[in-house]
């Protein structure tokens, strides 16, 4: 689950709020280089579902064009903040986060994504650590 990854694409799923809709599956980038780490959502003006950076702890959003949700989560991928940052903003690292996801403002509440909810990353992302 929290080993290493290689940058690709795969699957976010976050654990539906309750009642029979079920989880929510995302497409998900993994950004797991320094080369893609670095690069993340720069120059872009959307985002279909998610990025994962990995490893993070922390995130800036100069030079980006749309505002985010940032979620860090801890090495088992459970959330441990969630925060909306406009561009041209530095987040601090926050302490015990091993990886960030990415997305549009406003994304992660629809998805039910808050501090305390684990998420699982799904797909062929995995390196040999």
């Amino acid at each position: 689950m929290g080993g290493r990854w290689r940058d690709g694409t795969g699957q976010l799923v976050v654990p539906g709020p309750g009642g029979a809709d079920g989880p929510v599956v995302l497409p998900l980038e993994i950004a797991a280089s320094y080369r893609a780490r670095t690069r993340g959502l720069l120059g872009r003006d959307s985002l279909a579902g998610a990025m994962l950076l990995s490893p993070a702890s922390g995130v800036h959003t100069f030079g980006m064009r749309i505002p985010i949700d940032v979620a860090y989560l801890d090495r088992r991928l459970t959330v441990l903040a969630v925060r909306t940052m406009p561009p041209g903003r530095l987040g601090l690292p926050r302490l015990r986060a091993r990886h960030v996801l990415e997305a549009e403002a406003g994304s992660m509440a629809g998805w039910g994504l808050r501090a305390g909810v684990s998420v699982q990353v799904k797909g062929d992302v995995s390196g040999s650590a």
